[in-house]
């Protein structure tokens, strides 16, 4: 079975990656969340909690491109699947 990893030990595992790598992270677990079938709904407080989590998880992805490499079209890409995204909400 494999080891369950924690999000601090995953950020750790990340930050070894080249600019490059981190971008294609990035990029791949977006493609995987795009993927996913949203939750349903059953209240305004559980749209905004979970419109919440989203956005900060795209923050913090926005983020992570802009410190890796600034000339980068990826990074541009991850803005538009964001803004992709706040749009869907």
């Amino acid at each position: 079975m494999a080891e369950h990893l924690t999000l601090d030990q995953i950020e750790q595992l990340a930050a070894q990656l080249t600019p490059q790598e981190q971008i294609k992270l990035i990029a791949d677990v977006s493609a995987n969340l795009s993927r996913l079938k949203l939750p349903d709904v059953q209240n305004d407080n559980d749209q905004q909690e979970y419109a919440a989590r989203i956005e900060a998880f795209l923050t913090l992805s926005e983020e992570m491109a802009a410190e890796t490499v600034s000339k980068v079209d990826s990074a541009q890409e991850i803005r538009q699947i964001r803004e992709q995204r706040t749009k869907k909400l």
